[in-house]
């Protein structure tokens, strides 16, 4: 009876049990998630709110405006303007290679474009935007515009640019800027570079880099779910790059550009008073702005395989012997060492021998200057004056007296890559040949021609210092700059060459180079409207065997020599001292003479009634339609040759391939012959079979005890009858030549 009451009990038991347990585990799963609930709102409270915050706010660079780059006048050399440009966010693509080949018919994208920017993408693991494309057209802003919704990630910024407004003129000071590429990227500090690709490559722009860089900002922004800018919250500006005013001027630039037209060559021309550098030209030179964005390859294959060289810079880099322009500064250490005095002679008799040697050493006047003094060894530029001076004080002392002026050894201009030239010693001969100086190598070097090789530039700076009486100038670019940075650009001459001479001795140079000019080799510039001195040179590119004469034009134009003029003025007050260069131009006096004079002209008499300015923003707009429509029709051109190569490079290959072809059918040919001979039990000559494949028409007929082979071989068919020889097949073959065919046959 009681068994019933007793089951319930303990089910109820049962059931309170469970309900307990179900209980405590609800309360344990309710105390959990109470639990996680405080701790993420408590204590992990800033790190989500950080991350919704980064959902929401986005941080924005804001890069700084470059310094823009004028000339000593103001006008603007390098500048800013705005440009439409295309923009991706690495962190909100999921797929940067499909969308970025998905936009390349929108932005011209090339494959080469395509992995260059998802190789920046990789590089900057996805932190800043990446620039896919700089200066889009309308077209490109208006297409893209439309299919906006389909590329989250992508923008169309407008940003500043740089901009070079006269082209090729000022290439090779300036220089250009781009995209920064992998070797740069590890160098540069990414703070600072937050925001922009662009680095300074070459010239100003990279000597710079830090002044005219500048500092970055940013902005706050509030974003929706499609990433698409909502309000800005924060902002803090950017730091402007500093403005740089160069020593150079535009009109006197213009000019001596103008003057080296159709010519290579280069023109620096420098204030012995300072070490301003006035002008600067390397010709031919190269237009920067394709540079900025990225210059096309058939555009860069071009200049690179243009016989001219137009991105050598000639100016800082060229090295040529420096013939007769270095003999004032020779003459001088003939002083200092005193071994010559101005009243001093030798007799030229139109040449120079070694003692116990009878190579002649001729002097560019063959029968001879006679009697010579220092004075007449700049104006008659007498050769023989040096071989046998130099010889006297040796190439030691000659060596310690060029470097001092900067020969040897760069200047020290503010422009990267500059090139040391080569004034030769024992030490550097031995080092760079492993062989002993030699008393002729004194002699080749005391004309400037030899191991000496010297740049325009060194030539300029040598005479200046010359000019300035030989205080040591070091040339420079930078004339003032104006932003957040403070400069001191040099204003002065910054030593004095040690000499043991007086001032009055550097006077009587200056008269002797002015002689040189009013009746001496550079006669045929002489003005009367001020003071001019100078010394004409000319390097000798070929080297001519004893006893004979120059030539040019008997000789390529690659092989005439070089055209030297250097100079200053006015000789009682210096303002400008300058040197001409034109290669393979032939003699310095007809040549390069020329072109000095006119520069000297403008800089001192026409700049200041009729100075040479820019072309007004109108013009500029014209000039520039001008020459896109010149450049249009060169690459017009360009593109055809190209097409023509390609065109001649594929039927060739074709011709190739066919050629190919017809050879593996005949081997084909001579296989299944020999196999078909092998099953009739005969055998051919190699030659004979060869012949057969070679000659479609040719064809066998095997018979019971003959082959008849009938050739097309003057129109005569060839049969050979059973008469001949036959051999069993149960016999070795027999040996067989060209003079018949040998059969076997059972």
């Amino acid at each position: 009876m009681n068994q019933p009451v007793d089951s319930t009990d303990k089910m109820n038991r049962i059931f309170m049990r469970r309900v307990l347990i179900a209980g405590f585990l609800v309360f344990l799963g309710l105390a959990g998630l109470m639990a996680r609930y405080s701790f993420l709102q408590v204590y992990e409270h800033d790190k989500y709110k950080t991350q919704a915050n980064n959902n929401r706010i986005k941080l924005i660079s804001a890069p700084p405006s470059r310094g823009y780059i004028y000339d000593r006048n103001g006008y603007i050399l390098a500048d800013n303007q705005p440009v439409f440009t295309a923009m991706l966010s690495p962190a909100e693509v999921e797929n940067p290679k499909q969308t970025l080949e998905l936009l390349a018919p929108i932005f011209d994208l090339s494959e080469d474009d395509i992995r260059d920017i998802l190789a920046r993408i990789k590089r900057d693991k996805k932190d800043n935007p990446v620039t896919i494309k700089i200066d889009l057209n309308e077209t490109q802003v208006a297409q893209f515009s439309e299919r906006k919704p389909f590329f989250p990630g992508v923008s169309v910024q407008s940003k500043l640019t740089r901009t070079y407004p006269y082209d090729e003129l000022f290439a090779h000071v300036i220089g250009y800027v781009g995209r920064i590429n992998d070797k740069e990227a590890k160098k540069i500090d990414k703070e600072l570079y937050a925001g922009t690709d662009l680095i300074g490559k070459l010239g100003i722009e990279k000597y710079y880099e830090e002044l005219l860089l500048g500092k970055p900002g940013y902005k706050s922004v509030e974003t929706n779910a499609h990433g698409e800018v909502l309000r800005e919250l924060d902002t803090v500006a950017p730091t402007a790059g500093n403005d740089i005013y160069l020593s150079i001027d535009y009109g006197l630039q213009k000019v001596a550009q103008n003057l080296l037209k159709g010519r290579r060559g280069a023109i620096v021309a420098i204030d012995p008073r300072n070490g301003d550098v006035l002008a600067f030209v390397s010709n031919p030179s190269y237009n920067p702005n394709p540079f900025i964005s990225g210059i096309s390859f058939r555009d860069y294959k071009e200049l690179r395989e243009d016989e001219d060289q137009p991105l050598y810079n000639r100016a800082l880099q060229g090295m040529y012997p420096p013939g007769s322009t270095i003999k004032p500064f020779e003459a001088m250490g003939f002083l200092h060492y005193r071994i010559m005095n101005w009243n001093s002679t030798i007799f030229d008799p139109g040449y120079f021998s070694l003692p116990g040697d009878k190579h002649k050493f001729r002097d560019w006047k063959r029968s001879g200057h006679g009697y010579v003094d220092m004075k007449k060894s700049i104006v008659e530029s007498v050769d023989t004056y040096y071989y046998k001076t130099s010889y006297k004080l040796g190439i030691d002392k000659m060596h310690d007296w060029m470097i001092k002026f900067n020969f040897g050894k760069r200047t020290g201009i503010d422009l990267p890559n500059e090139k040391k030239g080569v004034y030769p010693s024992r030490e550097w001969k031995k080092k760079r040949y492993k062989r002993d100086w030699k008393p002729g190598d004194t002699i080749s070097t005391s004309i400037g021609q030899g191991y000496f090789l010297a740049t325009p530039l060194q030539i300029a700076n040598a005479t200046a210092m010359t000019a300035a009486k030989g205080k040591h100038i070091t040339p420079h670019l930078l004339k003032r700059s104006e932003g957040s940075v403070q400069v001191s650009p040099i204003d002065r001459p910054d030593g004095i060459i040690e000499f043991n001479g007086s001032e009055k001795d550097w006077l009587r140079m200056h008269n002797a180079m002015e002689a040189t000019v009013r009746y001496g080799t550079a006669k045929k510039i002489k003005t009367s409207k001020y003071r001019l001195a100078g010394k004409t040179g000319t390097a000798q590119v070929k080297s001519i065997a004893q006893g004979k004469r120059y030539n040019k034009y008997a000789l390529a134009r690659k092989y005439w020599d070089h055209a030297w003029f250097n100079g200053f003025a006015p000789v009682d007050n210096p303002e400008i001292a300058l040197v001409v260069l034109v290669e393979n131009g032939g003699g310095g006096s007809t040549t390069a003479a020329p072109l000095a004079r006119r520069l000297f002209d403008y800089w001192l008499i026409t700049r200041k009634e009729h100075p040479v300015v820019p072309p007004t923003a109108e013009e500029l707009v014209e000039i520039k339609k001008r020459k896109a429509k010149a450049k249009a029709r060169r690459d017009a051109r360009r593109n055809a040759r190209y097409e023509a190569e390609a065109r001649a490079k594929a039927k060739k290959e074709a011709e190739e391939k066919a050629k190919k072809e017809a050879e593996q059918a005949r081997i084909n040919a001579e296989i299944a012959l020999r196999a078909d001979l092998v099953k009739q039990g005969m055998t051919l000559p190699d030659n004979i079979v060869r012949s057969i494949t070679v000659i479609p028409q040719a064809k066998q007929v095997a018979e019971e005890s003959s082959i008849k082979l009938a050739m097309p071989i003057k129109n005569k068919p060839l049969t050979l009858k059973s008469k001949q020889k036959i051999t069993p097949l149960n016999r070795p073959p027999l040996l067989t030549s060209n003079s018949g065919i040998k059969s076997e046959h059972e």
